[in-house]
């Protein structure tokens, strides 16, 4: 996604289902929990994190309760993205405000994280990232439910 892009403005082709024709199905738009944080969430969700009001965790793929959290985030953005009315203020309010509001908490999934350069950020500035180690999240599209063959 470039800057200044949304996401919701593109389209992801559909499945055609193969000779039989089209699926209904919607593709997802991230392939897995990691670009979504990477490529989104940290861009549109900017706050000051100075680990003592806000934390966050660069290596947030470190921590459990931070993983089921942040999936759930992007599963229920990949479901609210199609309703073109109400969807995304759905997601926002409902998902997006709550699940952050714990992550970053200083009592939260994140109290633990080291206070260092890595886990800060300036107002303005997406949260930090580090990138996970390769192949700790399949592309979704591919393999859905990340089962492995």
């Amino acid at each position: 996604m470039s800057e200044g892009q949304w996401p919701l403005d593109q389209t992801v082709p559909a499945d055609n289902g193969g000779p039989g024709g089209s699926t209904d199905e919607p593709q997802l738009y991230f392939a897995n929990v990691d670009e979504f944080v990477r490529d989104f969430l940290r861009n549109m969700y900017r706050r000051r994190i100075d680990g003592r009001h806000r934390c966050w965790a660069a290596r947030w793929w470190e921590y459990e309760e931070a993983v089921a959290r942040l999936e759930a985030l992007w599963r229920a953005w990949e479901y609210l993205r199609l309703d073109p009315a109400t969807g995304m203020s759905t997601w926002w309010r409902d998902h997006a405000d709550y699940h952050m509001a714990v992550l970053m908490d200083p009592d939260g999934p994140f109290a633990a994280a080291a206070q260092g350069e890595e886990n800060l950020s300036k107002k303005g500035d997406p949260l930090p990232y580090v990138a996970p180690p390769a192949g700790m999240f399949d592309d979704e599209r591919v393999n859905p439910g990340g089962l492995n063959d």
